[in-house]
């Protein structure tokens, strides 16, 4: 082995010394520093803008344009330790097209999922450390980035509770999950979904049927949920994939204006999980059925509408209430329609055969985050009494034209997002129709931190 001692080497002639020949390895002793070449923690910046998804190679730093969509960039596979990126947000676009980062084998922070970049002008540098952490973010303009193990999605109203996100669809829309969880409980969504309601009868009518209540609480998202929680029952849970899931919010079934009943409320949909609409309450006849029965009419046969139609498990709905007439001058009163979580009342026959009967009450759950009651049935029409109150949770009360229910004969709506049934129209009033029901509504419940 030789040994050369000099302070300098320098060229013979021209500007490049090479050192070693080809496929040699030059070695530095150890404790001994460099200083002139090589990298000393900073990339070299490719100044072409990314505009399309890509694999990043260690040591270069990249500008990412997201001005026409999101893209996503791909770590080395296999790194060795020290190895390094960086990237930048080009246009300060990345708030509306985010940058995925995906890990490539290796953890982000010490967690094995992506991460997503979705800050205005963020900067990132990432440098891998070893197995265990992976791929550690020294530097950040705006936060600090790790992998995102949760659900991640978007769609209708997005509000927070805890270390929950909730959804909530008033309308038609899409819930779109752009990521799931690392964990695969966290991927079975809480959500309640309700039917419109049906809308009431006509001229001492019944009551409409609340629509359809189903609900499934995560064991994931702790909070109070209705007696109606279907959990238990595998067929009833949701697990998400990535992918969008058309949501449908079923509209209010209108009120009877001189038909035989109320029509029925629209369904609501979200994945595998229908709800059904509420039926209508009837006048002539016996009343629709639906998520809840209508309630039954003053003419044969009277029988209020079947619930939980299509049948479920839990039940989605109750049966409405029977109309009352045993014949002229005896008493005419309209059944209440059904609801949630309880049946709707028969028209009085004893002492007063002139009331409607009540609608239904609805369920009780709090998977917003506080307690609200939905999906209560609509109120039967009294001829000359008292007619009956809608059911707790946005059932129509109906429209005797006595004090207690209004000046006129006109049934009162269910309450939009509830899907409470329609009340019942009464005669002599004019207008005497039925209220409308009341319009769905469709909210999901996850973990998201």
């Amino acid at each position: 082995m030789s040994k050369i001692e000099v302070n300098q080497i320098s060229s013979q002639c021209g500007s490049t010394l090479t050192i070693g020949q080809s496929g040699d390895t030059v070695t530095l002793a150890s404790g001994a520093t460099q200083s002139g070449f090589g990298r000393t923690g900073t990339v070299d910046w490719d100044t072409t803008a990314k505009t399309a998804s890509f694999t990043a190679v260690s040591g270069n730093g990249y500008f990412v344009n997201t001005t026409s969509g999101a893209v996503t960039v791909t770590l080395p596979a296999t790194p060795s330790a020290g190895d390094i990126v960086s990237l930048a947000d080009y246009t300060n676009t990345w708030q509306t097209n985010r940058v995925t980062v995906a890990r490539n084998g290796s953890p982000i922070g010490g967690i094995a999922a992506d991460a997503f970049l979705s800050t205005e002008g963020q900067s990132v540098t990432f440098i891998y450390v070893d197995g265990t952490e992976g791929w550690k973010n020294v530097q950040d303009s705006t936060s600090n980035v790790t992998g995102n193990p949760f659900i991640i999605a978007t769609g209708g109203t997005i509000t927070t509770c805890g270390n929950c996100k909730i959804h909530t669809f008033t309308g038609p829309g899409t819930f779109t999950v752009c990521k799931v969880s690392c964990t695969a409980a966290e991927n079975i969504v809480s959500y309640l979904v309700i039917a419109g309601g049906g809308g009431g009868g006509e001229a001492v009518g019944g009551g409409g049927g609340a629509g359809g209540f189903r609900e499934v609480k995560s064991p994931v998202t702790p909070y109070t949920a209705s007696p109606l929680d279907g959990y238990s029952t595998p067929g009833n849970r949701v697990t998400v994939t990535a992918s969008p899931y058309p949501i449908a919010v079923g509209g209010g079934g209108a009120g009877s204006p001189g038909a035989p009943s109320g029509v029925s409320g629209s369904n609501s949909i979200f994945s595998t999980i229908t709800s059904a609409g509420g039926g209508g309450g009837a006048r002539d006849g016996s009343a629709l059925s639906g998520g809840s029965g209508g309630g039954g009419g003053i003419f044969s046969p009277h029988c209020g509408g079947a619930g939980n139609t299509p049948p479920v498990s839990p039940p989605q709905g109750n049966n409405g209430g029977v109309g009352y007439r045993p014949g002229p001058g005896q008493g005419e009163g309209g059944g209440g329609g059904g609801g949630a979580s309880a049946v709707g009342s028969n028209a009085e026959t004893t002492p007063n055969p002139n009331n409607g009967g009540p609608g239904g009450n609805g369920a009780s759950t709090s998977i917003t985050g506080s307690s609200v009651t939905r999906a209560g049935g609509g109120g039967g029409a009294g001829f000359s009494g008292i007619g009956g109150a809608g059911g707790s949770g946005g059932g129509g009360c109906s429209g005797p034209g006595t004090p207690d229910r209004g000046a006129t004969g006109q049934g009162t709506a269910g309450t939009s997002n509830t899907g409470g049934g329609g009340g019942a129209g009464n005669y002599p009033g004019s207008p005497n129709a039925g209220g409308n029901g009341g319009s769905g509504i469709v909210i999901i419940r996850y973990k998201y931190q």
